[in-house]
């Protein structure tokens, strides 16, 4: 990987992470001093990611984390049902995908229980690309890794993650534990009433928050 590559990787883990969230300023001669690159590697970079749609550029302002829209949100919830139900639906309960499901549901609770509710988004993510997985795609799988940044972004939206995720937790053990008995197909009815709500849930509290109708 090139320079900026690597640079731009750093960069989409803070987003993953949940420690830049939407609207953050990225100032170019901060990190030009911190990352010790020039500021034509930067802009790179940052090309990169705006491409991505991690990131966006304001005229005479500067470059800034991607804000996402209710349209988007609901774009990307009607993207997942797509991929994710079917996949689930279709899979064979030993799938290897099926335990890394299993392990980022548990990776939750543990979260869950420490109070680190940045860890169970983080979490969850990881339980939903594992469905993806199910499929044996690796190009929906690497489609899906797009869907998550900004599945991360929208999550940066929103300021209490606990309330956020809390409700979802235990949901996703009921749909591992679907998929594990052997019935693929409840756990996809599950998983597909599950995203409607969390879609609701999600719009709801983003219209709180940005004062939106």
């Amino acid at each position: 990987m090139t320079l900026a590559e690597t640079l731009a990787g750093r960069i989409r883990e803070q987003v993953i992470s949940g420690r830049l969230v939407p609207g953050s300023h990225l100032s170019e001669q901060t990190l030009s001093d911190e990352l010790q690159v020039s500021r034509n590697t930067l802009r790179e970079v940052f090309r990169l990611l705006t491409k991505e749609g991690l990131l966006r550029y304001e005229a005479n302002r500067g470059v800034f984390v991607a804000t996402p829209s209710m349209s988007t949100i609901v774009d990307i919830y009607r993207v997942r049902r797509f991929i994710e139900c079917p996949a689930l639906a279709q899979a064979h309960p030993r799938h290897p995908a099926a335990s890394k499901m299993r392990i980022a549901v548990e990776a939750a609770h543990d979260c869950r229980d420490k109070g680190d509710w940045l860890g169970v988004g983080t979490a969850d993510i990881a339980f939903h690309a594992a469905i993806v997985e199910l499929a044996d795609s690796p190009r929906l799988s690497d489609f899906y890794r797009q869907i998550s940044l900004e599945l991360r972004l929208v999550f940066g939206l929103l300021h209490d993650p606990e309330f956020l995720h809390a409700p979802f937790v235990d949901q996703n053990r009921s749909i591992v534990t679907q998929l594990e008995a052997g019935n693929p197909q409840g756990a996809s009815e599950t998983l597909e009433a599950y995203l409607f709500q969390a879609e609701r849930f999600i719009l709801g509290a983003y219209a709180r928050v940005s004062g939106s109708p």
